[in-house]
């Protein structure tokens, strides 16, 4: 009985809040009052300026509602709701108003107002929509200590649909300036790689064989600088070709000196094999029988 008297009061209200034309198409004088209940409610919203009511996009609005119990029996909070409404006074809205968008309904639990008590309810509900000027109507749904339902009406005015401002440090900001710096630097780097690099022709690494022979060649020339530090210069005149051990023309001076350094030719090399002695009484003896 219980989850069949809920469904109930939410249909009921639902039918009340969408085919009720004196609720949204004609503000009454004084919206917060019910010709069949005593009770009074008064909207406001926090974040309002004094310049109006906006409704940023996106971003959840909250509107307190102050409902008065003037009733002798006390009152139970069931649903709050609203719906947004087309202008009829805009020269491009219909003569008549026209729903744009239905709101969220908030059902509350355990909210009872004693006679006589006055309690503020918060409702909350967001927007997405195109900036315009729009008629804001909000109801609550009470019912009395019988289970009658009455549907009031809390709010019934002309609000700002707004844009939410941006920053630099929002996040989704930030990831679309680093989406677009790539981009970017992807675009420059193809360009120079494809167009600008070719009119640089880079040089030619040299082989690996070419650099060690160098890098030979100039241990050895080093070596033989710094054996030559100690001897004298000669003259170009007193040199004399002289053949190696290998066939190689040696360079030596006419006074005996050496132009080259022998301490890297192995030992065997720089010995040369001196001359046989003969023993004496052999020589005799040859020299008796000629």
């Amino acid at each position: 009985m219980g989850l069949s008297r809920f469904f109930l009061l939410a249909l009921l209200s639902l039918r009340t809040l969408a085919e009720d034309p004196l609720l949204f198409e004609q503000p009454p004088e004084s919206p917060s009052q019910s010709p069949a209940l005593s009770v009074q409610i008064s909207t406001s919203f926090p974040s309002s300026e004094i310049f109006g009511i906006k409704l940023v996009n996106a971003v959840p609005t909250l509107a307190v509602l102050s409902i008065t119990n003037d009733e002798p029996s006390p009152i139970n909070v069931v649903f709050i709701g609203g719906s947004l409404w087309t202008l009829p006074d805009t020269p491009s809205s219909p003569p008549t108003p026209q729903i744009v968008r239905n709101l969220t309904t908030t059902r509350y639990k355990d909210i009872t107002i004693p006679a006589g008590e006055k309690e503020s309810v918060e409702y909350r509900f967001a927007t997405e929509l195109q900036p315009q000027d729009l008629l804001l109507n909000l109801a609550a749904v009470v019912t009395d200590e019988k289970g009658e339902t009455y549907t009031i009406a809390a709010f019934n005015e002309t609000v700002a649909v707004v844009e939410r401002d941006t920053s630099i440090f929002d996040p989704q900001i930030i990831f679309l300036y680093l989406f677009l710096l790539a981009l970017f630097a992807g675009t420059i780097y193809f360009i120079y790689s494809t167009w600008i690099a070719t009119l640089f022709p880079q040089t030619k690494k040299r082989s690996s064989s070419s650099s060690s022979s160098t890098a030979a060649g100039g241990k050895d020339a080093s070596r033989a600088r710094a054996s030559t530090k100690g001897n004298r210069k000669v003259d170009p005149g007193e040199q004399v070709g002289v053949a190696g051990t290998d066939g190689a023309p040696a360079v030596v001076s006419a006074s005996g000196a050496k132009a080259y350094d022998e301490s890297w030719i192995p030992e065997g090399h720089l010995q040369r094999p001196g001359a046989k002695r003969v023993k004496s009484g052999a020589a005799g003896a040859g020299r008796k029988r000629g």
